[in-house]
């Protein structure tokens, strides 16, 4: 069984569900940088574990992306094999969840430029207001919800969802990485393969527009 068979049969034994996204810490095992030398040095089963550890929020972060479960699936398998023939070259100087989301981000725009995949809908960033959407707000309550406040949460979820589908590719990721990884301006950066400045000036933008788009 060659490398895309194998990682394509770990996304399948254990399929990416909700539960399993956000679910990239180490836990009790092995932290990333042990699994990665072990990997490094041929150890396929290390590997595997990393992509257990990281595949739910690749794939969720490839989803919100190009929102196609097929194409989700395809592409965070091809995000995985690649990064293992890459592997040899990772020198944890970045965390490999960075490394990983650099891969994956390369895998995403290079198939939307060979699909010609572009949002609809985008909006002239000088006419919006400087008003900012709030970073630190929650979406999950600690008290249990009534019906009709569950069902007031979903239809809200899905009005981000329509409104992060208008945003340009570059605006859409840099939400996504910043809002709902956490990852910081130098590791979007990085991630992005562009400077801390237009991490941050795409930021400012696409906040904007969310909250224009999301208004009453």
């Amino acid at each position: 069984m060659n490398i895309s068979r194998q990682i394509a049969s770990n996304f399948l034994m254990g399929k990416v569900t909700s539960e399993a996204i956000g679910n990239g810490g180490a836990g009790d095992g092995p932290s990333d940088q042990e699994l990665v030398k072990r990997a490094q040095a041929g150890d396929y089963a290390a590997f595997d574990s990393l992509v257990t550890r990281h595949r739910g929020k690749v794939y969720a972060m490839i989803m919100n992306m190009v929102h196609n479960d097929a194409d989700a699936w395809d592409f965070a398998q091809d995000a995985f094999v690649k990064a293992w023939k890459a592997l040899p070259k990772f020198e944890n100087r970045a965390s490999f969840s960075t490394w990983m989301f650099r891969i994956t981000h390369n895998v995403v725009y290079d198939a939307m430029r060979r699909k010609k995949m572009h949002s609809e809908g985008e909006l002239d960033d000088t006419i919006l207001n400087a008003d900012r959407i709030d970073s630190s707000a929650r979406t999950a309550p600690k008290n249990p919800e009534r019906p009709d406040e569950h069902m007031d949460r979903h239809e809200r979820r899905e009005e981000i969802e329509r409104a992060l589908q208008q945003l340009t590719p570059e605006h859409r990721e840099v939400i996504l990485l910043r809002e709902v990884q956490g990852m910081d301006y130098a590791e979007i950066a990085e991630v992005m393969q562009s400077t801390k400045g237009t991490v941050m000036s795409r930021l400012f933008y696409a906040r904007k527009k969310l909250q224009t788009l999301l208004k009453p």
